[in-house]
């Protein structure tokens, strides 16, 4: 298997909500959607889905228990501190839920959290070790802290 991934799918109870928090909120353009199913966003080099999230888990294969902590974050990195900031504010504008405002960190960046509508929790955060490209693409650069 290659080292890559190609798409990460979001399970959301309200497609609507999820769209509009994403869309309207974030302002993210949606690369392909079916209606009431699913919504596909062309990110750099890899795809986010927002998929009804009980189609998701009988796609699966699986039973949806809808509660606890998932044991991921999925993350932003920003060019400087103060994006960090206006990410976090425009997400508690969109209707995100602020879970952690921005701290310095002890590996010497800077990070929040939000949870989307649908309780995904996002890490906002400037990490002086991974640089961005004019793209927006981050790469691994030595001493780093993975963040």
């Amino acid at each position: 298997m290659e080292q890559r991934m190609s798409l990460i799918t979001l399970g959301v109870s309200d497609l609507v909500r999820a769209r509009r928090f994403y869309e309207a909120g974030l302002g993210w353009q949606v690369g392909q959607a079916v209606e009431d199913e699913v919504a596909f966003f062309q990110l750099n080099g890899l795809i986010l889905a927002l998929f009804r999230r009980d189609a998701l888990a009988a796609d699966a294969g699986i039973t949806d228990s809808g509660v606890g902590f998932g044991g991921i974050a999925l993350a932003y990195n920003a060019r400087s501190r103060e994006e960090v900031d206006d990410v976090l504010a425009e997400a508690e504008r969109a209707g995100g839920n602020m879970m952690r405002p921005a701290q310095a960190t002890s590996w010497g960046g800077y990070s929040g959290y939000f949870a989307d509508p649908d309780g995904h929790l996002w890490e906002v955060a400037h990490n002086p070790y991974f640089p961005i490209d004019a793209e927006g693409r981050t790469s691994l650069s030595s001493g780093g802290h993975t963040s």
